[in-house]
């Protein structure tokens, strides 16, 4: 049941509003998916899922997922075809331009769908950086990654304060998605229920402002800052918008996409609000678009001739002689040409880096691309490896839908290869999926048991 409060402040918000947001509410959650563009688009997605699929009207690439389907264990998922996200949080990126050589940086990344959505599209040499606070939280970012086949990227675990201190006028796109009371996730979350008080509505406000505040600087000179949140309360959301516009006049607000402009409603201009313009803030209600609740503000930070800074040295290490010539040997042998990318060693892992960020000194959950395992002179290739970077190996078993081999590889039993040996990606419906090694016509599973179906 939705709190007694809540809904007198909604009702107050919406006025005539407010009975389509309520009957909306009480209907079943929707599912929503995207095309990960990485590795496929709207178009195949629609084709390979069209019995239970509907398109967005607003995006390309988005989708209604029909009630009942465990798409978890379609190979379209396992592949990183699909990401599951919910179609309110898909506005959020929706709503913003991104230019494929731009440097971004995601506050608060974890699951890592905005962040996935932002990797896609830095297609020309751009690279992000991803973090998240809590560390349990950062590895489902990089798990996330690893299927996603993200390359140009690094996840992180830090303060903000410490973003703020370590990166000056630095990133194109600073995507700051909140932690928030969660008003807009009420129909799935009854955590959210639970722990909903006005109390906390002010906190979550204080926590949002001081975020805000410790990454402003990160932003460059005609760079851009994405503020957003899942919840409805003003005090989370326009409030703090034009309070940090009053520190930061540097800052402006912007109007987001054409697309996403139509399927959303204005911000609400309250009578203590002196903010220029904070109608281009947009609010997502689920009885105007399918969806949970989302809030989104779009800033521009006016140019200026401050120098772009990161305030350590990198931590990569070079890897030795031997490393390098067994994974160079590896390369040769198993790929048409190498990946791009320089390869260091972090840690007790060798890494592929693609993105052009130095690496901090800690906290680092994802480098770059995990590459493999050297053991002695023996050297094999990660599951990321094969997700990443599965088009460039030489040996490729081509999968299909409706191929009994697929469902056979994803609960982890050897399958038939003809004419195939050494490793070799699997690739399923021109997507990487995994690798193996293959001999005498049969492919040795490589795929994780942690991630395989249950049979």
């Amino acid at each position: 049941m939705l709190p007694e409060r809540f809904c007198e402040r909604m009702k107050d918000l919406l006025r005539d509003e407010y009975p389509k947001f309520s009957d909306a509410l009480s209907r079943p959650a929707v599912r929503g998916a995207r095309a990960n563009l990485i590795k496929t688009d709207g178009k195949r997605v629609s084709e390979l899922l069209s019995d239970c699929v509907t398109p967005l009207d607003y995006s390309d690439n988005g989708f209604i997922l029909s009630d009942g389907i465990k798409i978890g264990r379609t190979p379209e998922h396992h592949a990183g075809m699909i990401y599951v996200q919910d179609p309110g949080a898909m506005t959020t990126l929706s709503a913003v331009d991104i230019e494929g050589d731009e440097l971004v940086l995601d506050v608060c990344a974890a699951p890592g769908g905005k962040s996935g959505q932002i990797a896609e599209r830095l297609t020309r040499g751009g690279s992000l950086l991803s973090n998240e606070y809590v560390p349990k939280r950062a590895k489902i970012i990089v798990g996330n990654f690893e299927r996603l086949g993200v390359r140009n990227a690094a996840v992180i675990s830090q303060d903000t304060a410490e973003l703020g201190r370590a990166y000056r006028a630095v990133f194109d796109l600073v995507v700051v998605d909140a932690p928030c009371s969660g008003e807009g996730m009420f129909r799935k979350s009854d955590e959210a229920l639970s722990e909903w008080s006005e109390e906390n509505v002010l906190s979550c406000a204080k926590r949002q402002g001081e975020i805000l505040e410790n990454v402003a600087g990160t932003v460059k000179g005609g760079g851009r800052l994405i503020y957003s949140t899942c919840t409805y309360s003003p005090e989370e959301n326009e409030y703090v918008v034009d309070a940090f516009l009053k520190k930061h006049p540097d800052f402006r607000l912007m109007r987001v996409k054409e697309a996403v402009e139509k399927k959303t409603s204005d911000g609400i201009r309250f009578a203590d609000i002196t903010a220029e313009n904070i109608e281009y803030c947009r609010r997502v209600y689920p009885h105007v678009l399918d969806g949970e609740g989302q809030f989104i503000a779009l800033f521009r930070r006016d140019e200026n001739d401050e120098m772009p800074t990161i305030l350590y040295k990198d931590a990569a290490q070079p890897l030795s002689k031997g490393e390098r010539a067994e994974v160079e040997k590896f390369f040769k042998t198993s790929l048409t040409e190498p990946p791009c990318g320089r390869l260091v060693r972090h840690g007790e892992n060798i890494v592929l880096i693609s993105h052009g960020l130095p690496l901090p000194a800690h906290s680092v959950f994802m480098a770059g691309v995990l590459v493999g395992e050297l053991s002695g002179n023996v050297f094999k290739p990660s599951h990321q490896f094969f997700s990443a970077y599965g088009s460039l190996f030489k040996n490729k078993l081509e999968l299909k839908r409706g191929d009994s081999r697929t469902e056979d590889y994803l609960l982890g039993r050897e399958i038939d290869a003809p004419g195939l040996s050494g490793f070799c990606a699997v690739i399923y419906e021109g997507a990487p999926l995994g690798g193996g090694k293959a001999s005498g016509g049969r492919l040795k599973n490589h795929y994780p048991k942690g991630l395989r179906n249950k049979g």
